[in-house]
């Protein structure tokens, strides 16, 4: 059994992921921490250094390494994993997945992202005026990757226990 976490940035993927890990006692792995290892090299520098298409192709390649592996875990994606290389058609053809969409208002991503903006590649030369505005066409143009999932969790004005507990309970 594989549980999949997935969502748009600072929607709690890897904060859900180690909770829910905790509570059925299988292992967690984020996505983005797999790849740090694997490359010897951090997200942000990743980008720099080798550019968006380079870091997608090793992300395409190392998520199909975690579904072929036998192992059961609690995987934590990047917010833009299932949008591309055909990432979501494997997460959804992989036998014993189960993927969840972590979903979050604008509002609330954006009062996350503007704490942590400076850690993340992707927003952090987006201005503080301009970063609502690419939140929301970002959620536009991936809602349609992210609504495949097999299971929608609201993340609306709910704690940490109430949403692990309810992804939980579909394993108990």
């Amino acid at each position: 059994m594989k549980i999949i976490l997935l969502g748009y940035m600072a929607s709690g993927k890897s904060t859900v992921g180690r909770q829910v890990s905790l509570e059925l006692a299988i292992p967690h792995i984020d996505l983005d921490d797999y790849i740090e290892k694997k490359l010897k090299k951090s997200i942000s520098d990743i980008f720099k250094d080798e550019g968006e298409i380079f870091f997608r192709l090793k992300e395409n390649e190392y998520l199909k390494e975690l579904l072929n592996n036998e192992d059961n875990f609690v995987l934590s994606l990047g917010g833009g994993t299932p949008c591309y290389a055909n990432n979501m058609e494997l997460i959804i053809d992989s036998k014993n997945n189960k993927s969840f969409y972590l979903k979050n208002s604008l509002s609330i991503i954006y009062n996350r992202l503007i704490k942590e903006k400076d850690e993340r590649p992707i927003v952090a030369r987006i201005s503080k005026e301009e970063l609502k505005e690419f939140i929301a066409k970002h959620l536009f143009e991936r809602s349609f990757f992210y609504e495949k999932a097999s299971y929608k969790i609201n993340g609306n004005d709910r704690s940490l226990n109430e949403i692990s507990m309810e992804i939980s309970n579909y394993f108990k």
